[in-house]
This record gives C-alpha cells, sequence and structure tokens, in this order.
C-alpha cells in the first residue's frame, strides 16, 4: 500500500531508528511517544506553530522553488482578540499598496510592530525598516518565525479545494502544500501532485501528526521538532513519499476586509447609472449594457425584484455551467424563449454525467416560489458533505 517510491536521486541515505511494532488497528504505526525520540526533538514546539493559532494562507508571487502565482488563494482567518504571550512582531505575506491616507504600503517580507489589533480586520502598526505608523489588513500578515508565514502553509483549507489548486494547468510534479486535517484535531495534512501511468496526474495526501512534546512526523521512524525541518527534509529526499517536494503550489492575495479601515462605500458619483431596473431589498438595481437573462430568476427579469433568493436561482445555472464544462444555459434558446418556457415550469433537464444528487439541488434552486429556494448556508453544507463523501482516504504514513 501506499505511494509508489520516486525514482530519482534521493541524496545521500538517512539513518533512521527501529521501527516500533505498530499496534493493531492502526494504519499509522505505534505510539511514537513510547518509543525513544530522535535526538533533534527537545521540549515544546513555540507556541505560535501549535494548532491553536488560527491560520492564514500562502502567499503570491515567487515561491523560493520557483511557483508562480495562480487564481486560488487559501481563506485567511484574521486572529482574534488582543495579542498573546507578549508576541508583536508579525510579517508580511504579501504586496500592499496604501488606499488611504491612514494606511500602510508595505511589501512581502517586511516586519511589522503591531501596536492595536483590536478595533477588527485592521490593525494598527508600525514598520521595523520606515519607522512609519498606519493601518495594515489583517489577513496580510503572521506573526514573524511562525508556520503563518510560511509559503506552503495554506491553513485551513479542505481535500477537494487543495487537489483542484495543485492540478492547476502548469504545476509540476512534487508541487506541495500543508494545510489543516480535515478529520484530525492538531494534526495537518501533506498534500503533493503526482503522476503514474494509471491515474495520470493525481493529488496524494498524507497526514502529519504531532508527538506530545512538540515534534512532527509523517512515518514514525521519521520525526521532526517542526514542520519547517519535516518539509526542508521531503524537499531534499523523497525517503518513502510519492516524490521529493520540488515547489511550494502558488497562490494568490486574499480579499481585505472591506476596502480600508473605516471605509465601507465606494462614492455613488463615481459610478455610471444608466437604467433602473428594479428595487430589492438591497437597494436599486440598475443595467449599464447586455442584461444576463438565462442566469436570472424569473421574478428578477420580468418584475425587477433583485433579491438573494434571486441570486440563489443564478447559482443553480452556474452549476450547469460547471458541470458542463462551460456550456451556455439553455442550449438552443434564445432569451424570448428562455423567459416564456420558464415561466410555464420549464427546467433544465440533468446534464450528461452530472450526478442526480447535484441536479436535483439544482432544481431546488429553481423553485418558481423563491422563498422555497434554499439558502447559501444549506448550499455550502451539502455541497461540503458531498465532496467529503467522495473523496479517497489518506495515504497511510506506516508503509513509507
Amino acid at each position: 500500500m501506499g505511494c509508489i517510491k520516486s525514482k530519482e536521486d534521493k541524496g545521500p541515505s538517512i539513518k533512521y531508528r527501529t521501527e516500533p511494532k505498530p499496534d493493531s488497528g492502526s494504519p499509522y504505526g505505534g505510539d511514537p511517544t513510547q518509543a525513544t525520540q530522535s535526538p533533534g526533538i527537545k521540549g515544546q514546539a513555540p507556541n505560535f506553530n501549535s494548532h491553536s493559532m488560527t491560520p492564514f494562507g500562502g502567499s503570491s508571487g515567487i515561491t523560493p522553488f520557483g511557483g508562480a502565482s495562480s487564481i486560488f488563494a487559501p481563506t485567511p482567518v484574521p486572529y482574534p482578540g488582543g495579542l498573546t504571550g507578549g508576541v508583536t512582531v508579525f510579517v508580511a505575506l504579501y504586496d500592499y499598496e496604501a488606499r488611504t491616507t491612514e494606511d500602510l504600503s508595505f511589501r512581502k517580507g517586511e516586519r511589522f510592530q503591531i501596536i492595536n489589533n483590536t478595533e477588527g480586520d485592521w490593525w494598527e502598526a508600525r514598520s521595523i525598516a520606515t519607522g512609519k505608523t498606519g493601518y495594515i489588513p489583517s489577513n496580510y500578515v503572521a506573526p514573524a518565525d511562525s508556520i503563518q508565514a510560511e509559503e506552503w502553509y495554506f491553513g485551513k483549507m479542505g481535500r477537494k479545494d487543495a487537489e483542484r489548486l495543485l492540478l492547476n494547468p502548469g504545476n509540476q510534479r512534487g508541487t506541495f502544500l500543508v494545510r489543516e486535517s480535515e478529520t484530525t484535531k492538531g494534526a495537518y495534512s501533506l498534500s503533493i501532485r503526482d503522476w503514474d501511468e494509471v491515474k495520470g496526474d493525481n493529488v496524494k495526501h498524507y497526514k502529519i501528526r504531532k508527538l506530545d512534546n512538540g515534534g512532527y512526523y509523517i512515518t514514525t521512524r521519521a520525526q521532526f521538532e517542526s514542520l519547517q525541518k519535516l518539509v526542508k527534509h521531503y524537499s531534499e529526499h523523497a525517503d518513502g513519499l510519492c516524490y521529493r517536494l520540488t515547489t511550494v503550489c502558488p497562490t494568490v492575495k486574499p480579499q481585505t476586509q472591506g476596502l480600508a479601515k473605516d471605509a465601507w462605500e465606494i462614492p455613488r458619483e463615481s459610478l455610471r447609472l444608466d437604467l433602473k431596473l428594479g428595487q430589492g431589498c438591497f437597494g436599486e438595481v440598475w443595467i449599464g449594457a447586455k442584461f444576463p437573462i438565462k442566469w436570472t430568476a424569473p421574478e428578477a427579469a420580468l418584475y425587477g425584484r433583485f433579491t438573494i433568493k434571486s441570486d440563489v436561482w443564478s447559482f443553480g445555472i452556474l452549476l450547469t455551467e460547471l458541470v458542463t464544462k462551460g456550456r451556455v444555459p439553455y442550449p438552443g434558446m434564445v432569451n424570448r424563449e428562455v423567459l416564456e418556457q420558464v415561466e410555464r415550469g420549464y427546467r433544465m433537464p440533468c446534464p450528461q454525467g452530472c450526478p442526480e444528487s447535484l441536479h436535483e439541488l439544482m432544481k431546488l434552486c429553481w423553485k418558481k416560489d423563491p422563498d422555497e429556494r434554499p439558502t447559501f448556508e444549506y448550499i455550502q453544507s451539502f455541497l461540503e458533505d458531498y465532496f467529503t463523501a467522495t473523496e479517497p482516504q489518506y495515504q497511510p504514513g506506516d508503509n513509507l
């Protein structure tokens, strides 16, 4: 079982201690805390490398391993509450250009002393390099020398999202990322792009477990005092993994929370308003060019009733585009026909190759009565459960 070992040169051989006898029923071997620990592991790992610290994402631009920007970004989550443990030095994960006079412009790698982080998503900080003080987006920085500051650490990311990201065109075999484990609290997952003659391009997942004394391991015979050292080791030697870690998975900057600190709206005079379509519960709706009839709920297209439930209808149309790889909705029908047929109760049939459960979700989105359509919260829960139910298992670490 497990991954096919890499055939490339793995560098100098690594000397391992004797493998402990596996416990019955455990795919990860015996309890490593009961065996002699590697001499390199001493004491507890730094607090900011612990699972309890809320993750940030990776970073954009060229990585140390030669990666380039892509279209995905991990979901950043700001640190809640005040700073703890006396840690006030953070490092920038991305470049940022100030949008107001109160913001600070900065470059990736720049360090800050945090003055105040209790006012939401924008923190008051002082640049150590320039001495300037201003506000910075909290999801653009991470504690200095923590795993959150590592480009390969993507924080809270699902298995399916990791696979989509790694299988993007342009990524090569050995492209990787580290993320929180979805199934085991306190553990991490190493996801690697691989290739073989049977599956072609695919992604292998390895669970990274944490020792009680702060160490980390994939297989109990090779333990490391930090995630950084684990990644460094497997970037030099495949050592039982499907392939040596070669390139950090590319990503892009996350969205800032708001335009800037206390900047919540764009001046109305800066927008061009051509034709008023209607007025919903979120304000007036205007059109400046073509109207997307095939994507619009009937109550919005016919009567100008734009609500979040009309957005749910549009999401159902988007699902058909995803399943059919970009086919235009209602093939063979012009806009007038679409309006007439939908008003009479017509709904698009299940696309070829689409699971029936997904088509049922689409039909829920297309209920005639907007109140009978699901919420976006329900849709998110449905899709997450669907992807979890169809995902493969981890690669077993005890066979490495």
